[in-house]
C-alpha cells in the first residue's frame, strides 16, 4: 500500500497544495513551522479521522475558511482508489470514494492505513491514560473499520448518561428523590457499547504483546521485558486484561462482559449520582505499560520511554501489516484471536504507510540507526525534517522541500 497524491484545500496552513508521491522512502524537509507535519497528519486523517495534534476538527481547517478538503490516491496491489473528504467545523464531515455520492466520513475507514511515529508519542509511556486509550481504538478502527460506529456511539452514550446523572444529583441535593428508571435504560445501552469495546481492546492487547516485547528488544541496549496490561474497573476485564488471563474475544465472553458492567454500575450508583459521572466503563481503563515488572510510568529512564514508545508504533506497523510476530511457545492463554483484526495471509500489499514525523531529531545515534533499519523495508516511508542531517540515509529517497504554503520537489 502507499499514496501516490495528496491534494490540499484550505487544511491547515495550506491555501492549495498538490504533492505527487512515490513507493520508498520520501523526505519533506522545512524549517519548524513552515507545514511539515501538516501534511502527514492530513494522511493520517484519512486513515483514522483523527489528528495526532488535536482532539477537535476545527483546528484542521485553514483560518477564514469554511471547509477543508483533503484527497489521497491510494495505491493498493494493482488496484488505485481515490478518496475525499470534506471537513467543516460544526457539522458532520463528508467524503467520497472514487468520485461516487458523498456519503459518511467513517466509510472510507479501511482504505488507508497508516502509523505514525511522532515526538508526542513520548505521552503513550509517560502521559494520561486517555492517550493509551486512544492509541488502542484508533489501532482496533484501522484494524476493524465497522468499530469506528461503536466507539463513537458509546462516546455519545456516556455523555448523555452524565448530563441524566448531574440532573438527578440536582434533584437529589434539592431534597428529593430522584427516579431512576431512565437511567436504567442509559446504563443497558452504556453495558452493551461498553462490552463491545472491551472485547475489541482486550482482544488487540493479547495480539500487542508478542510484537511490542519483540519490537522493545530490536529498538533498546536495556534489559527488561517489555510488557502490556490492561486495566479495568470491571474484574471480569480486569482479570482477562492480565497476561495469563482468559480471552474475552467470544459471544459469551462479550455478554459476561456486558452483565460484569451492569453490576458494576449498581455497585457505584449512589456515587455516580452523588458526583454526576460516569464511573465505570472503558473511558475509565487504562493500558499498563511495564518494562521489567516495574510500571515504565514513572520508573524507566528517558531513553527507555522512547523506546517502549518506538516498539508500540513498530508492534502496530506489524499488526496492521498482517505479519504478526508469533505468540510464544509458553503462552498459556493460547493464542491471539487473529482473526478478529488481521489475516496472516494478506500479504505485503496491505502493508501500512509509515510516517516519521520530526522523530530522529528526539532520538539518539543508535535508537535512530536502529529505526531507519527496522522501516527502510516497507513500501513507503514519510519522512519530516527540520534539516537534511537529521534524515538518516536509507531514507532519503524523493526530496521535498517545505516554505510556508507550498511544497517543492527537490530534483
Amino acid at each position: 500500500m502507499y499514496v501516490s497524491h495528496l491534494s490540499l484545500i484550505d487544511f491547515r496552513s495550506y491555501a492549495a497544495a498538490d504533492v505527487e508521491l512515490d513507493p520508498g522512502p520520501t523526505a519533506f524537509v522545512g524549517r519548524n513551522g513552515q507545514g511539515k507535519t501538516n501534511l502527514v497528519e492530513a494522511l493520517g486523517y484519512v486513515a483514522t479521522l483523527g489528528s495526532h495534534r488535536v482532539a477537535t476538527d476545527t483546528p484542521l481547517i485553514r483560518a477564514g475558511a469554511e471547509r477543508a478538503i483533503v484527497r489521497t490516491r491510494i495505491v493498493r496491489g494493482d488496484r488505485a482508489s481515490t478518496v475525499e473528504l470534506e471537513i467543516t467545523a460544526g457539522k458532520a464531515n463528508r467524503a467520497r470514494v472514487n468520485r461516487g455520492q458523498p456519503g459518511r466520513a467513517r466509510d472510507v475507514l479501511g482504505i488507508l492505513r497508516t502509523v505514525l511515529f511522532a515526538p508526542e508519542d513520548l505521552a503513550l509511556v509517560k502521559g494520561d491514560p486517555d492517550g493509551r486509550r486512544r492509541f488502542l481504538d484508533q489501532l482496533v478502527v484501522q484494524l476493524l473499520p465497522r468499530a469506528a460506529g461503536v466507539v463513537s456511539d458509546y462516546e455519545r452514550v456516556v455523555r448523555q448518561r452524565s448530563a441524566l446523572l448531574k440532573s438527578l444529583r440536582g434533584v437529589r441535593r434539592g431534597g428529593r428523590a430522584p427516579d431512576l428508571s431512565t437511567l436504567e435504560v442509559w446504563d443497558t445501552k452504556a453495558a452493551q457499547l461498553g462490552a463491545q469495546i472491551l472485547t475489541m481492546r482486550l482482544a488487540l492487547v493479547r495480539a500487542l504483546r508478542p510484537e511490542v516485547a519483540a519490537a522493545y528488544a530490536q529498538v533498546s541496549d536495556a534489559d527488561g521485558h517489555a510488557e502490556l496490561t490492561y486495566r479495568s474497573n470491571v474484574p471480569e476485564a480486569e482479570a482477562a486484561g492480565a497476561p495469563d488471563g482468559p480471552t474475552p474475544a467470544t459471544p459469551d465472553g462479550a455478554a459476561d462482559l456486558e452483565k460484569a458492567l451492569l453490576d458494576a454500575m449498581v455497585q457505584v450508583r449512589d456515587q455516580e449520582v452523588e458526583r454526576g459521572v460516569s464511573l465505570v466503563g472503558p473511558h475509565r481503563d487504562d493500558l499498563v505499560l511495564t518494562l521489567g515488572g516495574l510500571p515504565a510510568k514513572g520508573y524507566a529512564s528517558h531513553g527507555e520511554s522512547w523506546s517502549f514508545a518506538l516498539a508500540l508504533r513498530l508492534a502496530s506497523y506489524r499488526l496492521l501489516g498482517g505479519t504478526p510476530q508469533p505468540p510464544p511457545a509458553d503462552d498459556v492463554a493460547g493464542p491471539a484471536p487473529d482473526d478478529v483484526f488481521w489475516d496472516p495471509d494478506q500479504g505485503t500489499d496491505a502493508d501500512p504507510v509509515l510516517v516519521l514525523d520530526d522523530v530522529f531529531a528526539e532520538l539518539d545515534v543508535r535508537r535512530r540507526e536502529r529505526l531507519a533499519e527496522l522501516v527502510a523495508p516497507a513500501r513507503q516511508v514519510l519522512v519530516t525534517a527540520a534539516v537534511p542531517e537529521d534524515v538518516p540515509a536509507g531514507l532519503m529517497g524523493a526530496r521535498f522541500e517545505v516554505t510556508p504554503g507550498q511544497v517543492r520537489r527537490v530534483p
